[in-house]
């Protein structure tokens, strides 16, 4: 089999047997195809050389060390594949450690910053009465009270919100669905969007969005849907006008500050692990720092031998 032969059948089996996203997918294809493109061999007669040839190659280029581990994390469950299927007589990657990464923290904002943002779209979104500023508006209100990934954010259809009930209907990773509750100003700022776009009109008096009513957030690109690069966009040029440098914002970090703002004001790490739709509770825990710093004010507050 060649190359491309072989990283078909590669993702055809992440496809079917653990459900992976487009977005997935695409990831490890790109992994496949550099270490091909840097590599003298090809992917069946790939040795522990080569692999050590190649990671040498990623620290030349200077990759993050996360990125070079998820890019042998790929080559590994690749290796593995073809070797649970008889493909190969061996596994180049058993060998191999992962490149050492630090413990790093997700980007904060703060919850005055956070404020300030929404602060600012509902006023754009009022003084303007445009479906895009209540577009964001919506978005943002949305991602803040649910922490929902960008592309599950973005893909929402239209039933999974139900006007008038305090949840959404989310699909996440692996196709499992999960009940997510919704603030009340979350639930006005989809509303009023919705009805705008219900309002909205072209120059022949119809509906401008009759014929994308899968989607909550409609777009007329080939997705049918708001594409994330677009949201994060619009985010970072909302951020600016605020006085939030593009650096700083993207939907992933208001994602990561629901979670912390959450756990700060007393939320049970379950329960975020939950809303934010992580299978294992040691995905969540980048945010025990949190908890941490809470549970040391705690004791320096409330226990009785505190002040001594």
């Amino acid at each position: 089999m060649n190359d491309q032969s072989l990283i078909e059948l590669f993702l055809e089996m992440i496809l079917t047997e653990r459900a992976a996203s487009l977005n997935t997918l695409e990831s490890y294809r790109k992994d496949l195809e550099l270490f091909l493109e840097n590599t003298k061999s090809d992917l069946l007669n790939a040795t522990p050389d080569d692999l050590r040839n190649y990671l040498r190659y990623l620290e030349k280029q200077r990759f993050a060390a996360s990125t070079a581990a998820r890019k042998l994390s790929c080559l590994r469950q690749f290796y593995k594949f073809l070797y649970a299927e008889g493909v190969r007589t061996d596994n180049p990657t058993l060998d191999f450690d992962s490149p050492k990464t630090g413990q790093s923290l997700p980007k904060l904002l703060s919850e005055k910053e956070v404020n300030l943002l929404l602060d600012k779209a509902i006023n754009n979104s009022k003084k303007s009465c445009h479906v895009n500023d209540l577009r964001l508006c919506a978005l943002l209100e949305l991602l803040y009270a649910t922490g929902l990934r960008v592309s599950e954010l973005v893909s929402l259809p239209l039933t999974a919100f139900r006007s008038g009930e305090p949840y959404i209907y989310v699909i996440g990773k692996g196709n499992k669905e999960r009940l997510v509750p919704l603030s009340q100003r979350a639930i006005d700022a989809v509303d009023h969007y919705i009805n705008a776009m219900k309002a909205a009109k072209d120059s022949k008096g119809k509906n401008k969005f009759a014929n994308t009513q899968k989607w909550l957030f409609p777009s007329r690109g080939k997705l049918g849907h708001l594409t994330r690069h677009r949201f994060s966009q619009s985010l970072k040029e909302l951020g600016q006008s605020v006085g939030i440098p593009p650096s700083r914002l993207s939907p992933h970090v208001v994602r990561h500050a629901f979670a912390t703002h959450l756990l700060s004001n007393g939320a049970d790490l379950r329960a975020v692990q939950k809303m934010l739709g992580h299978a294992d509770i040691s995905t969540t825990q980048i945010y025990t720092h949190v908890l941490e710093e809470r549970l040391k004010t705690l004791v320096q507050s409330k226990h009785p031998l505190a002040s001594n």
